[in-house]
């Protein structure tokens, strides 16, 4: 027998109880894994990568069979994760406007489903990302512990902190890249990666949480502006995004395109951050810099595999 799912708005209130007789669909398991975020994590992948096969001299077509091994295996662990995240989160994802679709929460998938499909998804991944570079692997499972376990299952539901925490795993698909090329980290660079995209997460995904803290705060989720208010996200968001500009030109070994890349892309989301200062409408800002978080790093990340091309 079917189980009832019951939803609610923002403010609490019923929306709708049904019960959900429809058949699994292909659309079901993408919801699942989360492509949209296994796509953009991939985009840094394939830099952390790109950027190693310039720095070690050595050609994307002679590699390629590795390439496709690392790309591959650090979806699959990152499909894996999002698995594990609909798992763990099924009993509150229910309970919010943005997730009460997710097949975790309206019973299309059991969770016994999702799990396996987490288990299975995580492990080919490990494998592929294994046959590449063993170190490849260790950053591949050190990212999903870290998103699965130390955010997802702990700080998430715990500390406010855990934005901050759970942007180290947000931060490790560049160095799964880089590892699969030149395992011993014979450079910086992959660390550079690392730090743009750990000062990248909690401006982008605190802007989140302004627009959907009422759903937070009904579930008990303690994001920082549900547990210190919009005034000091505010501030945080604004920190974060000024470090962003001086910590992305310390790549300034790429080149001028990606110079000018990092100063117009870093200056413009700076304007948009420090124009928070005076906005008085929260909700309409943080979506601003939702959008232009999201434009940055994808912009960003492709001005540096771009300026290798030109690279003299």
């Amino acid at each position: 027998m079917s189980k009832p799912i019951t939803t609610y708005d923002s403010a609490g209130v019923l929306l709708k109880t049904k019960t959900n007789k429809a058949s699994v669909t292909w659309q079901d398991f993408l919801t699942v894994i989360k492509p949209g975020i296994v796509i953009s994590n991939l985009i840094t992948t394939f830099t952390g990568l790109w950027l190693a096969l310039d720095f070690t001299g050595q050609s994307l077509l002679g590699n390629i069979w590795k390439v496709i091994a690392i790309l591959a295996g650090a979806g699959l662990v990152m499909a894996g994760g999002c698995a594990f995240n609909n798992y763990i989160d099924r009993d509150i994802d229910r309970l919010m406007t943005r997730t009460m679709d997710r097949p975790s929460a309206t019973g299309r998938f059991t969770a016994r489903q999702i799990f396996w499909m987490g288990m299975t998804l995580s492990s080919l991944g490990a494998i592929l990302l294994a046959h590449a570079s063993i170190i490849a692997c260790i950053f591949g499972l050190l990212g999903l512990f870290v998103y699965v376990v130390i955010y997802t299952m702990w700080l998430k539901r715990t500390h406010s902190i855990n934005t901050v925490v759970g942007g180290i795993a947000g931060a490790i698909p560049p160095v799964i890249g880089w590892t699969g090329i030149d395992p011993s980290l014979s450079s910086q660079i992959p660390w550079l990666l690392f730090l743009i995209l750990f000062l990248w997460q909690p401006p982008h995904f605190l802007a989140l949480a302004v627009k959907r803290v009422d759903e937070y705060r009904r579930v008990g989720i303690p994001m920082l502006p549900v547990v210190a208010g919009f005034t000091v996200t505010k501030r945080q968001m604004i920190i974060y995004v000024a470090l962003l500009l001086p910590a992305s030109l310390m790549l300034h070994s790429l080149g001028p395109i990606y110079i000018a890349a990092s100063i117009l892309l870093g200056g413009s989301w700076l304007f948009v951050a420090l124009s928070g200062l005076r906005a008085s409408d929260y909700t309409q800002w943080s979506k601003r810099m939702f959008v232009i978080s999201l434009n940055y790093m994808t912009l960003l990340f492709i001005a540096m595999i771009v300026s290798v091309l030109f690279k003299s």
